[in-house]
C-alpha cells in the first residue's frame, strides 16, 4: 500500500523528459502538416457541462464519462454537474454552435489534446490519452474528404509511419448493400455494427451473430459476409450496387476519393475495402481507417458525419473528420534518444573559489544559443563530475582548475574521444561553437 501512493492513478502515466520530448516531436510533426494545409488550432476546456456530453455517445459511452461532483456548499449532495472531456468532437460541435458567425466558412480546425474516459485500463488502453483530430465543418465539396485524407497521410509520414494503408468505403454504399440483401431498415444499423467485427472475428462468428442477435436469415448472412470478404469483393459489391441509387452514389464517393487523393497519397497506400464498416451510425458518406504492419488495430480513422453536430444541439452543418491514434503510434515507436535529449556543454566546478567563473561560463554559453549546465553537486572530485557529464550525455565538458584559472583559460574536454584543448576564457564561446558545428 505504501508503494502505491507514489504511482499515478490507474490508467494514467507520468512522462519523464525523454518520453515527453518524443511525444512533443510527434505532436509537432502533425501540427506542422496541419498548419500547412490551413487548419486552425482549437483549444477547449478540459471539462464540459455534464449535459453537453451525456446522450452523445450512446448508453455504453455515457457510462465512461468522468463526472465531476458539485463543489462548495453543494459538495455533499453527491451530484455531478461537470465532466472531463470525453472526446474532441462534442467540444467542436459546441464551439460551432457558440461561435458560428465568427468562424470562417468552411471551418478547418485541428486539435491535439488529452481526453478522459472511465474505461477499464489495460495494455495500450488508458483513462487519460491524447487525441489528434482534424475536421472540416460547413462544406459539402468532394475535395473535403481528399483534403483530410491527404493531410492525415502527410501527418503520418511526418510522424515516421511510412508503411500504412488507407482503407476506404462509403456509408451510402453499405446502406445500399443492406437494401440489396433485403435487410429490414430497422435491423440494418445493427447488422452493420456486427459486420464491423470482421477485422477481429472469423467470418463464421460474424455470420452467427447476424443470425442469432440481428435476426437475419442464415442464407442472407452467409451471402453477405461471403461477398464482402471474398478476394473479388470489390467487383461483387460493384455488381450488387449497380442498380441501387444510394449504393451507386456511395461507389461514386469512393471512386472520386481514390481519383483525387490517390496520386498524392500513393495509389499503393489507398484502396477500396468493402468489408470496412466503421460501426458508428452517425457517418453519412465516405469512411476510412488506416492500418500499418506491426501496429494493433487501426492507427487512424474518420469519415463524413453531416448531421452529427445538429444531433448534438448545434446547427445542421456538414462535417468531416480524420482522427490519428497518436498513442498507438508513439507506443509502437518506443523511446528514442536524439540530440534534444543531450546537452552541449557540462560546466564543472573544481574549486569553490571559482563558482562565479563556472556560472558565468554557463550563462555566456546559453546566451550564445548552446545548451549548457553547471554542476550543482557538492563534490569537487573531477571523476564524479565527469560521470555526471556523461550521464547528461554532454558533448563537451568544461574544466577550470588552479592552473587554468591563473592563466585566464579553461579546458574543453571531448566527452566521446577524451581529447582536451586549453582555450583562453575570451575565446571560449567561439571555440565551443565551432566544435559543436563539426
Amino acid at each position: 500500500m505504501a508503494s502505491q501512493q507514489f504511482e499515478p492513478p490507474s490508467g494514467t502515466r507520468d512522462f519523464l523528459a525523454s518520453d515527453l520530448r518524443q511525444r512533443e516531436r510527434v505532436f509537432q510533426a502533425a501540427r506542422s502538416v496541419f498548419e500547412q494545409y490551413g487548419f486552425e488550432p482549437l483549444q477547449t476546456p478540459a471539462f464540459e457541462r455534464l449535459e453537453t456530453l451525456t446522450g452523445k455517445y450512446g448508453d455504453e459511452g455515457d457510462k465512461l464519462i468522468f463526472k465531476i461532483l458539485k463543489r462548495g456548499v453543494h459538495e455533499g449532495s453527491g451530484e455531478a454537474d461537470m465532466a472531463l472531456r470525453y472526446d474532441q468532437t462534442v467540444p467542436l460541435a459546441r464551439v460551432v454552435a457558440a461561435y458560428g458567425s465568427r468562424l470562417p466558412t468552411p471551418y478547418k480546425r485541428y486539435v491535439i489534446g488529452p481526453v478522459w474516459r472511465a474505461d477499464r485500463p489495460g495494455k495500450g488502453r488508458f483513462r487519460e490519452f491524447t487525441q489528434c483530430d482534424i475536421d472540416i465543418v460547413g462544406s459539402s465539396s468532394p475535395l473535403v474528404e481528399s483534403e483530410l485524407v491527404c493531410a492525415g497521410a502527410d501527418a503520418l509520414d511526418a510522424m515516421g509511419v511510412k508503411d500504412f494503408t488507407i482503407l476506404i468505403n462509403s456509408r451510402k454504399a453499405l446502406t445500399g448493400l443492406m437494401r440489396v440483401y433485403g435487410v429490414p431498415a430497422d435491423r440494418a444499423a445493427g447488422a452493420l455494427i456486427t459486420l464491423d467485427k470482421l477485422d477481429k472475428q472469423a467470418p463464421p462468428s460474424v455470420v452467427a451473430e447476424l443470425v442469432d442477435t440481428r435476426g437475419l436469415e442464415r442464407s442472407t448472412a452467409e451471402n453477405l459476409v461471403g461477398d464482402v470478404t471474398a478476394d473479388d469483393a470489390v467487383d461483387r459489391m460493384r455488381k450488387e450496387l449497380k442498380n441501387n441509387p444510394e449504393g451507386a452514389e456511395g461507389l461514386g464517393e469512393i471512386d472520386r476519393l481514390l481519383e483525387l487523393a490517390g496520386p498524392y497519397v500513393g495509389e499503393n497506400r489507398i484502396r477500396f475495402a468493402p468489408n470496412l464498416v466503421r460501426g458508428l451510425d452517425y457517418y453519412t458518406g465516405a469512411i476510412w481507417e488506416v492500418v500499418a504492419p506491426g501496429m494493433p488495430g487501426s492507427i487512424a480513422s474518420g469519415g463524413r458525419y453531416d448531421h452529427l453536430i445538429q444531433a448534438m444541439g448545434g446547427p445542421d452543418v456538414t462535417a468531416c473528420g480524420f482522427s490519428i491514434g497518436v498513442e498507438r503510434i508513439i507506443g509502437a515507436a518506443g523511446t528514442a534518444e536524439d540530440e534534444a535529449d543531450r546537452i552541449d556543454v557540462a560546466v564543472t566546478v573544481m574549486n569553490e573559489a571559482y563558482l562565479a567563473d563556472a556560472f558565468g561560463f554557463a550563462q555566456d554559453l546559453r546566451r550564445a544559443g548552446q545548451r549548457a549546465e553547471v554542476f550543482l553537486g557538492s563534490t569537487r572530485k573531477l571523476s564524479k563530475q565527469l560521470k555526471w557529464a556523461a550521464d547528461r550525455r554532454a558533448r563537451f565538458a568544461l574544466l577550470q582548475g588552479d592552473s587554468e584559472h591563473s592563466d585566464g583559460a579553461a579546458t574543453i574536454r571531448d566527452m566521446q574521444t577524451g581529447d582536451q584543448e586549453r582555450v583562453s576564457v575570451g575565446d571560449l564561446v567561439t571555440a565551443l561553437h565551432q566544435k559543436l558545428r563539426m
